[in-house]
């Protein structure tokens, strides 16, 4: 088949069916799969709107679509003040859900949409439970808005389940598999800077990737957190300290790549399962040393106030989550000391009060 010519910025990827899509991406913009084939005067005006970084490009295509349709009312939603109102992480992460859902129902009207179908198309993402469950609770709030829009008159989201996730989500680092990672990265290595950054902040990887040293106030770590605005301040406890100083860095950013550039969002985590592969570790992930970090917090004793205020966490039951990993040995052995405790205590009162024992 002869190669197509694309516009500079612009690739075509293949579905798993065979099926040829066309994507634009530059650096400092939006990535957008296009509706419209090249050569069309459809898609020279979609190339140009993401050439002028218009993140209402899909308006341009309002006019061309069917009214009520999906691609109609993405087009509304993508303009909605619901979703400008959005950190643009969050935008990216619900246009490519959202993009990906279009491809194969946008021209459908959304009145149509009944129960059955969802469950159809939650099926399609199988095995993978987490994906389904994603998309289930996206369209269910975007159900929502097609009703205010009076696109729909119910949420036929609503009736479907969401499916039972067998997994725990991401592995909680044990003791054991912390020490291997400090063993085979030595303190004043980048891997392990970053690794001390996660652990002994226990704050997200997006957030550690540009934290440096005009983050750091009075020997404390001053975080806004990327994903929630969360603030928090940390003190800087002695092994984070020792790693900061042992680490050469310079600029902005603790933690930069081989081109002395800071690692991007997507390409932090998977360096840094690199690294953990490197250790032997392949099971092993950024996000897994936040669950160490509230675990070794919950077996030392803290209460789900403290460790929320580490985290950054606002509910009891995202610390839960965090804290189900926590050694129930130890635990156990806690609420054992703490239960003979207090029978001590209550026996030494009834000694030190005859009155109060039985004649």
């Amino acid at each position: 088949m002869k190669k197509r010519w694309l516009p500079k910025w612009v690739s075509e990827y293949r579905s798993r069916h065979g099926k040829s899509y066309y994507r634009f991406r530059r650096k400092g913009f939006e990535n957008y799969t296009f509706k419209n084939d090249p050569g069309s005067e459809e898609f020279r005006e979609e190339y140009q709107a993401c050439l002028d970084g218009d993140d209402n490009r899909l308006a341009l295509q309002a006019h061309k679509v069917t009214p009520g349709s999906v691609d109609d009312l993405l087009a509304r939603y993508y303009r909605s003040a619901e979703f400008v109102a959005l950190r643009s992480t969050t935008q990216a992460v619900y246009r490519r859900e959202f993009e990906r859902w279009r491809r194969q129902y946008g021209g459908a009207s959304v009145r149509d949409l009944e129960s059955h179908h969802v469950a159809d198309m939650l099926a399609e993402r199988l095995p993978h439970v987490h994906s389904a469950n994603t998309l289930r609770k996206r369209l269910s709030f975007l159900m929502d808005f097609a009703i205010r829009l009076g696109f729909a008159d119910k949420n036929p989201v609503r009736a479907i389940r969401s499916y039972k996730a067998k997994s725990t989500g991401y592995h909680t680092w044990t003791d054991e598999e912390i020490a291997r990672f400090e063993a085979f990265h030595p303190t004043g290595t980048i891997p392990r800077l970053a690794f001390d950054l996660l652990l002994w902040t226990g704050q997200r990887g997006g957030d550690i990737r540009v934290l440096g040293p005009q983050h750091i106030q009075d020997k404390r770590i001053n975080i806004v957190q990327s994903k929630t605005g969360a603030k928090v301040s940390l003190p800087i406890l002695a092994p984070l300290a020792r790693s900061i100083l042992a680490t050469p860095t310079r600029g902005l950013v603790f933690i930069l790549s081989a081109h002395s550039k800071p690692y991007s969002a997507k390409s932090f985590p998977q360096r840094f399962s690199k690294w953990c592969t490197n250790a032997g570790l392949p099971h092993c992930t950024a996000h897994g040393l936040r669950k160490a970090a509230a675990r070794r917090l919950a077996e030392a004793g803290c209460t789900n106030q403290q460790i929320k205020s580490w985290t950054g966490h606002t509910t009891d039951s995202e610390v839960s989550r965090y804290t189900a990993a926590a050694d129930q040995l130890t635990l156990s052995d806690a609420a054992g000391a703490i239960l003979m405790a207090n029978l001590e205590t209550k026996l030494a009162k009834d000694s030190d009060n005859p009155l109060g024992k039985e004649a």
